[in-house]
């Protein structure tokens, strides 16, 4: 324990919430222990001698005159060899060593520490004895899976001359070299610890200039994400939040996944749980947990751990992102983990915001979201590493005027509206092109433009534009019926079921049609488009819509989501058939015009 250990009493137990007494000299966000089964807990108001604590376990049968030991040191993770293909709780407990302890339920008070004591971890030094180093300076290197190998870096805030290093196996808490540094000799080892709720620092932070590859047209294509960025995918109960999300694990060209499942229901965390380890990296062939951390609190866990996971999740991933890496974090429920606030602020009987939340929501989502970024990272040499942060919230009925939609709206720049009517039509992914957005097109705009076309802004633009143009008709379709709309109106419903059928949806379950590259998609949206025009003008020349989409072309146009990656000069053959198949129809009408004539 450290030196600053207060002890005090419990005086009265509410639910998660503890408030204990003789505890004067404790500080905020303190790590305490309550009653002699050591609940794990942290200290979230202090008032004179009055410490209101959030206990992370269940507090059934506490009372009063209880010991409560402060450890007079905030929340931290451990970080180190070990993370990846890990499954922790909200407070960084394994998940898999607390069932070897407990067996399948956890039982109060069980202290596993976050990284394996007994594991040895062969470490290649790689920093020279006798260089001055900093914080985040690269010392050496952990193999730490087949997918991901683990950069050991000096602890932020220290610095110093190196006085040795050695090569060899070792376990997180062995020394592997000692620094000197001004308040004395430090020993480094594999891991380090570091408060849940500090953001881990960095030289600078850059703008986002690369999208976040996921695969998913509906968000490559329309409302790209930027490496570094921010995104919120809100949705109603089965409209596919967990199916996206998954997807994105998945596919996304990120190094490292942390998937934070926060107060899901059981079943579904089980879900994830259980298809993790199952599921294959689609670059390297490997199980995609060799470079997956997993935090699960699922909703029947205590309340409190559920504030804490997001905040557990995010540090583990800002430790990736400081090695250099692009690291995708997945938040699933943002909802659940206001719903802790939520609880905890009406126990403290806190002046209540809109809907109960508490008045300070938007700052927490604020600050939870702000961690995302591409920066420079930390050390002597040029690392860039990127932290992508997607939040899914579950708001009641799918309302988007839910208090956490709103506060998340206020600070990320890409918004996913996921629709349940889109997922009863069988329409996945369920993204509501209307009203989903992205503010990145504009920083995206220079890679589009050198490494997929220079047209692909036009492209992409021209495609929404159709898409709007039917959702104006469809409204006076349904008044006059589709038969009394022009033949150019027709053109513009019939283009926009082609863009929404045959590029927007996508089966996540075809090995083919899970995934499609950029160039692909392009092409997907260049025939599509490239039909629109040619049919636009051949109607002038009195061609009818319905002749246009009789075309087999059609049939052609519907099937090219199956084209392989390695096939896409099919593309071209189609393009070549779209335009001979509407110059034919032209040809034909002008010559029964002539006929009649």
């Amino acid at each position: 324990m450290a030196e600053t250990t207060v002890r005090g009493t419990v005086r009265k137990v509410s639910g998660p919430l503890v408030v204990a007494d003789g505890m004067r000299a404790a500080r905020m966000f303190d790590v305490v222990l309550v009653s002699d089964k050591e609940l794990i807990g942290e200290i979230i108001e202090v008032k004179g001698g009055l410490a209101s604590i959030q206990v992370y376990e269940d507090t059934g049968g506490l009372g009063p005159g209880e010991p409560v030991v402060s450890l007079g040191e905030p929340l931290s993770v451990e970080l180190g060899p070990g993370l990846i293909e890990s499954i922790y709780d909200g407070i960084q407990r394994p998940l898999d060593k607390i069932r070897d302890v407990t067996g399948d339920f956890i039982t109060r008070g069980v202290s596993v520490p976050g990284l394996d004591r007994e594991k040895k971890w062969e470490f290649v030094a790689t920093a020279a004895v006798g260089t001055e180093l900093v914080g985040g300076d690269v010392l050496g290197t952990v193999r730490e899976s087949t997918l991901v190998e683990q950069r050991i870096l000096v602890p932020p805030r220290v610095s110093g001359k190196l006085k040795s290093l050695s090569s060899g196996s070792y376990t997180v808490e062995d020394k592997i070299g000692e620094l000197e540094t001004a308040d004395g000799p430090f020993d480094v080892k594999l891991m380090h610890r570091w408060p849940v709720r500090q953001a881990r620092p960095y030289k600078e932070r850059l703008s986002p200039e690369e999208p976040l590859v996921t695969g998913q047209r509906v968000i490559d294509a329309f409302f790209p994400i930027g490496k570094g960025g921010t995104a919120c995918v809100p949705g109603p109960f089965g409209a596919g939040k967990t199916v996206v999300q998954h997807q994105l694990a998945k596919w996304a060209d990120a190094e490292v996944v942390i998937f934070i499942g926060c107060g899901e229901r059981g079943n579904e965390m089980t879900d994830v749980l259980m298809e993790f380890p199952e599921l294959r990296d689609p670059r390297s062939g490997e199980p995609l947990m060799k470079r997956t951390v997993l935090v699960a609190n699922t909703s029947n866990m205590p309340v409190a751990a559920r504030e804490a996971s997001i905040y557990t999740g995010i540090t583990i991933a800002e430790y990736f992102r400081d090695m250099g890496y692009s690291v995708a974090l997945m938040a699933d429920s943002t909802s659940r983990w206001a719903e802790a606030l939520r609880e905890m602020s009406g126990r403290l009987e806190e002046m209540p915001g809109e809907e109960g939340y508490p008045a300070y929501l938007p700052a927490r989502a604020a600050q939870f979201y702000e961690r995302a970024g591409r920066v420079v990272c930390l050390g002597s040499d040029e690392r860039i590493g990127a932290l992508s942060a997607i939040g899914a919230v579950s708001p009641p009925g799918g309302d988007l005027s839910d208090p956490v939609v709103q506060a998340t709206l206020k600070v990320v720049k890409v918004f996913w509206s996921l629709e349940d009517w889109l997922a009863y039509e069988r329409h996945f992914p369920a993204i509501n092109w209307l009203t989903s957005y992205s503010l990145y097109h504009e920083s995206l705009e220079g890679y589009f433009r050198t490494n997929v076309s220079e047209d692909w802004e036009v492209m992409r633009a021209e495609s929404m534009r159709v898409l709007q143009q039917e959702a104006e008709l469809k409204e006076i379709a349904r008044l006059v019926g589709v038969d009394a709309l022009s033949n150019r109106d027709r053109l513009v419903l019939g283009t926009a079921k082609a863009i929404r059928e045959d590029f927007l949806h996508q089966n996540a379950f075809d090995e083919v049609d899970t995934y499609t590259s950029f160039p692909k998609q392009f092409k997907m949206l260049v025939n599509i488009m490239t039909l629109h025009k040619l049919a636009a003008d051949a109607i002038e020349q009195g061609v009818s819509a319905e002749e246009i989409f009789g075309l087999p072309v059609m049939e052609d146009i519907s099937r090219s989501r199956f084209i392989p990656e390695s096939e896409l000069a099919d593309f071209d053959a189609i393009a070549g058939r779209i335009e001979s198949g509407i110059k034919d129809l032209v040809a034909k009408t002008v010559a029964a015009e002539g006929a009649v004539a």
